[in-house]
């Protein structure tokens, strides 16, 4: 035991220099974790984190892979997970599988040599983090802005020397987040700045050389880098792929596993929703009959197609789509208090705001970007993604119909609550401080995407809302998305895909509008590994409440049993099982 009690305070301090350091090396990560000032051991001096913009230069990228390397072997032989309890075995797994993950990237995979969309996002987030948040007063932060601004330039230039080889996807997908960051410098920084303040002669000594840097960049990514003949495409084959897969899901489920049965369940779900759809077709549709001359998919598809279509004729308006998901926060906060779904947080600090311009092309319709860990009081900001004005009507209208009213409560259920800034919020209450910081830099995806699925489904199965069968039809509608999304990433990254099949797996199988199949589409081929974790997470999750549910018997308590994992933070859902089954029946 004395020497458990050794290996665990060595692995403390250990990982906290480990996560510090790694920031202090990655200034941009560090404002989104909160950690804003670095002791550096070498010259003892602090370095102010939210001035600075990263370093992407070969050679930088070189000691950040030395880095990683000598800290793996740190953690191995100084502290072995088996000389850990199951707390810190957790945390040393987390940070054993990032280090494999960005070891694999530095080694092989090298996204940043191909995706011009990692340095226009390092960009957005350098400026949009300082200005969101209230860590130090505004003049601290735009002055810390402005300092990041004029790097600009050269980090550009850096990421100029070698990139390569770009798909065509992620050419015009940074152009288009390349013009967010434009817009932030010219309209929000600009706007921030108040007449007369000292911090214009610095905005008016930087912009100007910032603009015509970002400017240059996407007239580089368009007539030189996008015309370069280029060897390879988004595609990360199959032995990249099932390395990464492993390292995110951190279970030893396989790609091909996770297919199979993303292929069996959709045909399962198509059957559900058929049932659902067909008294609710007599009722929207008597004049049509149940279309008993059709047969097989054609009639499933003719049904459900049809409910679905009348469902999704209610839908905001293009311009009111923020206020609709906002009108939904009340009713649904109230529900999980009725039902005692799980705790909800003391702090209020919830704010829905569009989705930032630089981030569109990733989070087309919503997202979430939760406190930084180390200011847990901080912002939690729900994301949606305005209809673009210059959308044209048919297209806003697809999407509109896509995200009806129905939808829109799922939305809000699994970006807001009881979904990720619930979660976010339990993780943020975990002590001590470096195990916060830990599980939220390195969290699980399948972890935290299954949450947010599991929860709404629990939230359904729970009567909400009023248990009207449309939000259940449309509930089936949303798996079967959830579905295809593995399968469209396993078949994509790793079996040659094509575009039309994909289209056709989409709108045909899982009911997708064209407007929805298409941003999904290039969701795919934007990311890898990615877009399975919410079929891998809701897998877990089902599984995990089946079998606690059993151990608990008649004392199970639902909000006892979602506190419980909540508060793990969003370490391997298997993980979260173990520790808390432990103290469900201690030995």
């Amino acid at each position: 035991m004395a020497a458990d009690a050794t290996a665990s305070q060595r692995f403390a301090q250990l990982s906290d220099e480990f996560v510090k350091a790694s920031l202090a090396l990655q200034p941009v990560a560090a404002s989104y974790a909160g950690y804003h000032r670095h002791l550096d051991p070498r010259t003892g001096q602090t370095v102010e984190l939210d001035a600075q913009l990263d370093d992407l230069s070969l050679a930088a990228m070189a000691r950040l892979r030395d880095f990683y390397r000598g800290w793996r072997e740190r953690f191995r032989k100084q502290t072995p997970v088996s000389s850990l309890d199951p707390e810190d075995a957790a945390d040393w797994q987390l940070i054993d599988d990032q280090i494999g993950l960005n070891l694999l990237e530095f080694d092989h995979i090298q996204a940043y040599r191909h995706h011009p969309t990692v340095v226009v996002e390092l960009i957005g987030n350098s400026i949009f983090l300082p200005l969101s948040q209230n860590y130090a007063s505004k003049d601290v932060r735009l002055g810390q802005v402005l300092a990041r601004m004029g790097q600009i330039p050269r980090v550009l230039d850096q990421a100029k020397q070698y990139l390569a080889d770009a798909d065509p996807v992620f050419i015009t997908t940074a152009i288009q987040e390349n013009d967010g960051n434009l817009e932030l410098i010219q309209r929000t920084v600009a706007g921030q700045i108040d007449p007369g303040s000292p911090l214009k002669s610095q905005y008016d000594k930087v912009a100007p050389a910032a603009i015509a840097a970002l400017e240059d960049f996407s007239r580089w990514l368009k007539d030189d880098l996008g015309k370069r003949p280029s060897r390879l495409d988004f595609r990360l084959g199959k032995d990249f792929y099932d390395q990464k897969f492993k390292l995110v899901m951190e279970t030893s489920i396989t790609p091909e596993e996770v297919l199979a049965s993303a292929e069996r369940e959709l045909e399962e779900v198509r059957a559900e929703m058929l049932r659902l759809a067909l008294p609710m077709h007599a009722r929207m549709y008597p004049e049509h009959g149940d279309h008993s001359d059709l047969q097989g998919r054609d009639r499933e598809n003719r049904i459900i197609g049809e409910v679905l279509d009348k469902i999704s004729e209610d839908h905001p308006q293009r311009d009111h789509l923020q206020a609709a998901v906002e009108a939904d926060l009340e009713s649904i906060q109230q529900f999980i208090r009725e039902k005692k779904i799980v705790s909800l947080s003391p702090r209020e600090n919830l704010k829905v705001i569009p989705t930032p311009p630089f981030m569109r092309g990733i989070y087309s319709v919503a997202g979430f970007a939760a406190p930084p860990p180390l200011e847990p009081d901080a912002e939690a900001q729900y994301w949606v993604t305005p209809i673009d004005p210059k959308m044209p009507e048919e297209k806003a209208e697809s999407k509109l119909r896509e995200y009806n009213s129905w939808v829109l409560q799922w939305l809000t259920i699994h970006e807001a609550l009881p979904g990720h800034y619930i979660q976010f919020e339990h993780l943020n209450n975990i002590q001590p401080e470096r195990r916060r910081l830990i599980r939220a830099l390195y969290a699980n995806g399948a972890y935290v995407e299954g949450w947010a699925e599991y929860i709404a489904q629990v939230m359904m199965d729970e009567g909400f809302p009023d248990n009207d069968p449309r939000f259940r039809l449309e509930m089936r509608k949303l798996r079967l998305r959830l579905l295809a999304n593995a399968i469209l990433d396993v078949k994509m990254q790793t079996m040659g895909m094509t575009d039309p099949q994909a289209m056709d797996l989409m709108t045909q199988d899982a009911f997708q509008t064209r407007a929805e199949a298409e941003g999904k589409l290039q969701r795919a081929k934007l990311s890898s590994t990615q877009l399975p974790t919410y079929y891998v997470g809701i897998r877990e999750w089902l599984a995990f409440r089946e079998r606690y549910q059993a151990a608990a018997g008649r004392n199970f308590d639902m909000l006892r049993f979602h506190d419980a994992a909540l508060d793990e933070g969003p370490l391997p859902v298997p993980v979260v099982e173990k520790l808390v089954l432990a103290r469900l029946n201690p030995q």
